[in-house]
């Protein structure tokens, strides 16, 4: 990018990649004119150069609609970015991707913070962000930075602000990065009033005091080489831009560019982007909506990723692969810090791999996933990255004679398939299977529950004259668990209301002809067929469709394919990701399956998993099915269980968050549909917990306020007593349930 002495013609040139889209307009043209001639920056909001408007529709005009996203959309290619520079650091697409973490020390403890940061050092990481509420942090942090210089370590710092203009001056002499929350850097006053903008002119007005409050900051870093983030968070989106674009995308990357342009009104453009979001979707989406817009603007900004508040254990992973996962995947990303309610230094490994995955699926730096992905046959990506719609399979009926109920097969929301073998059947082994697979059992029969697998997947059979192994699988098909072998199978060894399962080439050949005593077809496809060929998987009429990529293909770009072409042919039949997996350790297989599937799962493409172990490692049944029914979670399908948002905790955490989290999970994680909020501060308080329906969250040291949605409905709760209000409140709007005791349910069934 090319830069002049002019702050006006440096913004003129960066918004346009083609200069001559703004001859034809005169306003545009002629404050670009007027200030090139201007010697000084701007130093008021009426004197910058302001991104054309998105809802006027002056940016369309202008600069033409969205068009682009990624570098490719048929290879992984890192976007291009120029260098941001971060202390002995550099952000940006010439540079390995950034690993990061935040302390969960309160900084004014200088001593603890020094050695924690050295632990994140050693580990690996290559930053860490510090919390800094005022004037006290702000002096520990200079402490804390030259105790880790005197020790020998130059990892940079990043001040995490919020509220506090004055004091990120002050911090700025100490630390090398500054994050600014544009939700509340200057207007973050979290009462979620409504305001009425008659005109855009008078949402525009209100631009003054962000001016007034960046201006000296920018200045600041500017002169000591600072570098900056501009983290937008979709929960804390102040009330004006609340207002004016919703609780929405847009909104996130319209606050962004707000700031952005401050920026680069003075010349400064060490600065990166963030779009975090505890939701992946909308996280993904922001994400792709603000590439987009940079893209079209002529920006080159690197882009830190993270999910925000992901929580703990194999979800938090689960939920981090999937957003972080899906971005990297399309070569978006230059940072990255996956946030969990642990200690910062668990957090290493899960962003380590994330990365170390990406730069493993980059077409340029590596040949054989180049190939893989050039293997892929020609299609044409229609997905429309500023919206989300899932696609629905149409799910199968029960037919005139069925003795079996087909309907329940697969779930509306997404369904879990299990892998089983013969052995599982046993006369031993079928109450333990039963309980894996999630069934209740009344007087030892099995019925399925809320997160029961759907369906079951056989590559072998038990015997024919095993009577025990073959009643134990005919009581699970008979509470409409389907089960799915090869046709190869089923041809040596019958089953009846089996359903068979083919290749997608034999089913061709055969036209779906079905063993004896199967009853449905089951169609795999595997990414090498041609296009008329998946085609055909509407004649067929299957009751489901297997993917399973073929290893010498790009499973993403493979994938994507074969749903342009089920759009393209009106094919509504359920799609199933089926996913083998030779994962040694249970954080490797959540994080695969997360940014491998989650990834398309995202784009609103596919109706289930089934995953398939391949290597030595052998994961229970149990640990596989709730793995999968995490993934649908996280990917915004179907609700199993209670949904967490819980902060990773920092400096401002007013209580022990990871013990309290445990207690919260402890008693409310059976209550599938409800989502609640346990955030340490009010920073991370009702702006943050946006999709949840309850929130506990600290306010003063020892005293816990109580949310329903966004309402305070009870505060200054001590500690020692908030878990159990929370329960009582939970109760009060009708969304308890308790837990159910096994001798109720056999007593309620066998009644």
């Amino acid at each position: 990018m090319v830069h002049v002495s002019s702050f006006a013609l440096a913004t003129a040139l960066a918004l346009a990649t083609n200069v001559d889209a703004f001859v034809g307009h005169r306003s545009y043209a002629a404050r670009s004119s007027t200030r090139q001639h201007m010697s000084a920056y701007p130093t008021t909001a009426d004197d910058i150069l302001w991104t054309p408007s998105i809802k006027s529709g002056e940016r369309d005009e202008l600069l033409g609609p969205i068009s682009q996203y990624c570098e490719d959309l048929y290879s992984v290619s890192r976007r291009k970015t120029r260098t941001v520079t971060c202390g002995p650091i550099k952000f940006g697409s010439d540079h390995p991707i950034v690993r990061q973490t935040m302390a969960t020390t309160d900084t004014a403890n200088v001593e603890a913070s020094i050695d924690q940061i050295m632990r994140c050092a050693d580990k690996g990481f290559d930053l860490v962000r510090i919390t800094v509420q005022g004037k006290r942090e702000a002096n520990a942090a200079a402490k804390i930075r030259e105790g880790l210089f005197k020790k020998g370590y130059d990892i940079p710092l990043c001040a995490d602000m919020h509220f506090q203009p004055v004091v990120a001056q002050l911090v700025a002499d100490a630390v090398e990065k500054i994050r600014i929350n544009p939700g509340n850097f200057a207007d973050g006053r979290k009462d979620f009033e409504e305001k009425v903008y008659e005109s855009e002119a008078e949402y525009v007005k209100e631009r003054g005091y962000l001016v007034e409050a960046m201006l000296p900051l920018v200045q600041k870093c500017k002169d000591l080489n600072r570098c900056m983030r501009i983290g937008t968070n979709h929960g804390s989106l102040s009330s004006r831009v609340l207002s004016y674009y919703g609780d929405t995308p847009r909104g996130m990357v319209e606050s962004a560019i707000e700031f952005a342009d401050i920026c680069r009104s003075q010349d400064f453009h060490n600065f990166v982007f963030s779009m975090k979001a505890s939701n992946p979707l909308v996280m993904v989406q922001s994400y792709r909506l603000l590439a987009s817009e940079m893209y079209r603007l002529g920006w080159d900004y690197p882009l830190h990723l993270g999910v925000t508040e992901a929580g703990e254990g194999e979800d938090g992973r689960m939920k981090s692969a999937v957003g972080i996962g899906t971005l990297l995947a399309d070569g978006l990303g230059d940072t990255v810090r996956v946030s969990l309610t642990e200690d910062p230094e668990f957090e290493y490994e899960p962003c380590n791999r994330l990365c170390e995955m990406a730069e493993a699926r980059v077409a340029a730096k590596n040949p054989e996933a180049a190939a893989r992905q050039s293997a892929v046959r020609k299609y044409v990506d229609t997905r429309d990255i500023t919206t989300y719609a899932r696609r629905v399979g149409t799910l199968p009926t029960k037919k005139e004679g069925e003795k079996v109920e087909v309907d329940k097969f697969l779930n509306p929301n997404g369904s879990v398939l299990s892998t089983i073998d013969p052995k599982m059947l046993s006369e031993g082994n079928a109450p333990y299977l039963y309980k894996e697979l999630g069934f209740k059992t009344a007087v030892g029969m099995p019925f399925k529950d809320i997160a029961t697998s759907d369906s079951l997947f056989m590559r072998n059979l038990p015997p024919a004259d095993d009577s025990k192994a073959r009643t134990a699988l005919r009581r699970m098909m008979e509470v409409g668990t389907g089960v799915i072998v090869p046709a190869e199978e089923l041809e040596k060894n019958k089953l009846e209301n089996a359903v068979a399962l083919l290749s997608l080439t034999e089913a061709i050949r055969s036209n779906g002809k079905l063993p004896e005593g199967a009853i449905r077809l089951a169609v795999e496809i595997d990414g090498t067929e041609d296009d008329d060929s998946i085609a055909k998987v509407k004649d067929l009429d299957p009751l489901m469709v297997l993917i399973r990529i073929d290893d010498k293909l790009s499973q993403l770009h493979a994938s994507r394919r074969i749903f342009e072409i089920f759009k393209a042919n009106e094919i509504n039949v359920p799609a199933i990701h089926h996913y083998k997996t030779s994962a040694s350790n249970t954080d490797e297989i959540a994080l695969e399956l997360g940014t491998k599937v989650g990834s398309l799962l995202t784009d609103g493409n596919g109706d289930g998993i089934l995953i398939e172990q391949d290597g030595e490692t052998k994961f229970s049944v149990e640990f596989l099915r709730n793995l999968g029914f995490s993934l649908l979670q996280g990917c915004r399908m179907r609700n199993t269980k209670t949904e967490f948002v819980s902060c990773p905790s920092c400096g401002r955490t007013l209580f022990d968050l990871q013990e309290t989290t445990a207690q919260i999970q402890e008693a409310t994680g059976h209550l599938p549909g409800v989502t609640v909020a346990v955030m340490g501060c009010i920073v991370n308080g009702p702006g943050e917990m946006a999709d949840a329906d309850f929130g506990y969250v600290g306010t003063l040291p020892g005293k816990v306020d109580l949310y329903y949605g966004k309402e305070v409905v009870r505060k200054n709760i001590p500690n020692e007593e908030a878990v159990d209000a929370l329960v009582e409140l939970i109760k009060s709007y009708g969304m308890w349930k308790d837990k159910e005791e096994a001798e109720e349910i056999e007593q309620a069934v066998a009644a």
